[in-house]
């Protein structure tokens, strides 16, 4: 399916770097968040979910909410982070304009390596008569899932099931 900001890129506020991009698919939303490090990866890529919902310009930082990942690989820790932020808006109706990851550790766990991400989100309560909905989305897939690292750019891809 083709967002309607598909063509288009969401920069970052000096406009200087892309925080991410729509990507052709048939029938759900595909995205690539970009990032100089995994930290601003991870924040453009939880971005990317609530932009897909609606205009985040238009929210309001009325509330700050700690969100916290596990996974075992990177694509997993994505996966979670940006699940823990969907939860977030289905559980407490908040949206949020602004997503940062804080900080990530790697440490051995008995069945191999465990991958932690923790950060925080800015947001409002989701309120029909300021926001307008875009995009009502269902769930984070792995389809298509990948995070790659090519000329000092980190980048993830991955679908949102509409």
């Amino acid at each position: 399916m083709k967002h309607e900001a598909s063509t288009t890129c969401r920069a970052s506020m000096n406009g200087a770097r892309c925080k991410f991009e729509y990507l052709e698919h048939t029938a759900d939303v595909y995205i690539v968040a970009y990032g100089s490090d995994l930290l601003e990866l991870f924040s453009n890529a939880g971005l990317a979910l609530f932009e897909t919902m609606t205009d985040t310009s238009r929210i309001d930082g009325r509330v700050k909410k700690t969100v916290k990942a596990l996974g075992f690989d990177l694509e997993s820790l994505l996966y979670k982070w940006l699940e823990e932020l969907l939860i977030l808006y289905y559980s407490e109706n908040i949206m949020c304009k602004e997503v940062v990851a804080e900080k990530l550790e790697i440490r051995r766990a008995a069945d191999g390596v465990e991958y932690e991400l923790v950060g925080f989100c800015i947001g409002e309560e989701f309120d029909l008569n300021r926001h307008v909905p875009r995009i009502e989305v269902k769930a984070v897939t792995y389809h298509l899932m990948r995070i790659l690292l090519s000329e000092n750019t980190w980048r993830a891809y991955f679908v949102l099931d509409i």
